[in-house]
């Protein structure tokens, strides 16, 4: 059952890149984390902390600005009008860049400190994700088209698009596996959260120019409410791991007395016992009393 839900999720992003400027859809994401807290809290018996709910308030504030200044879909009419946006130096710059740094991350500083350093692992995630978006978004376009009676799979780019979708879905998966293996989820979820989202939307502004013909404000405006988002999703996250550190101190018995101190005698003395010491504290405190 949980399988099948994330498969119908997984589906109904694709469908929303197909609909939707990435600039809208990517941060929107966020929700997910709020929908799973909730049902965690009902279903789970996990505890849902106030700093969470206002973690989960920010989210909805900050997605609510979002979407009252997104910018509007262009309309697109065939896969190669996506191409020649790929194609366009700005954007192959972006793609080059993106390409030499996961070599060097994975070639270099993965072996090295890739076990270490949490910002490895998540940091190839996230660049290859931005490139993913960029290609489901494509992707996507061409099969809604295609469905609409304009044909787009006669063409090689829709089948590159395809091709460069499951190169970067396997790399994510390989890496984000590997960094959640390596490190506390709780630490892992918001960072790659905030990298991966930060960097798909400067790879859309880049190739869709989703900012084009929007005033300084709404774009100010889109940023104030990306950041609240990761705000509250850093917030929520950190509340998480509060209550896995407060729940693992709680399964343990507090501390034996035969490591603290007591006050034995009347006039005020402190004995002190080690831990293996075998007489009984309250024996030791007798024997001082009748010395005196």
């Amino acid at each position: 059952m949980i399988s099948e839900t994330v498969i119908v999720g997984e589906v109904a992003n694709f469908v929303a890149y197909a609909f939707a400027p990435a600039v809208l859809v990517t941060p929107l994401g966020a929700l997910s984390i709020i929908v799973s807290a909730v049902l965690a809290h009902f279903i789970l018996n996990e505890k849902l902390h106030k700093l969470g709910i206002l973690g989960c308030v920010m989210c909805i504030v900050g997605s609510v600005i979002i979407v009252i200044h997104a910018p509007q879909e262009h309309p697109i009419t065939s896969v190669q009008e996506i191409w020649s946006m790929a194609t366009q130096p700005a954007f192959l710059l972006y793609m080059a860049s993106v390409t030499v740094l996961v070599f060097i991350l994975v070639i270099h500083f993965a072996p090295q400190c890739g076990h270490t350093n949490v910002l490895v692992f998540t940091g190839i995630c996230s660049l290859m994700g931005s490139l993913s978006v960029m290609s489901v978004k494509a992707l996507g376009t061409s099969l809604k088209l295609t469905f609409e009676g304009k044909n787009q799979l006669i063409y090689p780019e829709t089948w590159f698009f395809m091709l460069v979708v499951a190169t970067c879905v396997i790399t994510q998966m390989i890496y984000l596996n590997k960094a959640l293996d390596t490190f506390n989820t709780a630490v892992v979820s918001p960072i790659y959260y905030v990298m991966f989202t930060t960097l798909a939307i400067l790879a859309s502004v880049i190739m869709f120019k989703d900012w084009d013909g929007q005033s300084g404000g709404t774009i100010v405006s889109e940023i104030c409410g990306f950041i609240v988002v990761l705000s509250g999703t850093i917030l929520l996250h950190s509340t998480k791991d509060f209550e896995r550190s407060s729940s693992f101190r709680g399964n343990f018995a507090p501390v034996s007395p035969s490591l603290s101190t007591r006050l034995c005698s009347g006039n005020g003395e402190l004995l002190k016992y080690e831990e293996e010491e075998v007489t009984p504290p309250e024996e030791v405190c007798l024997r001082r009393q009748e010395v005196y």
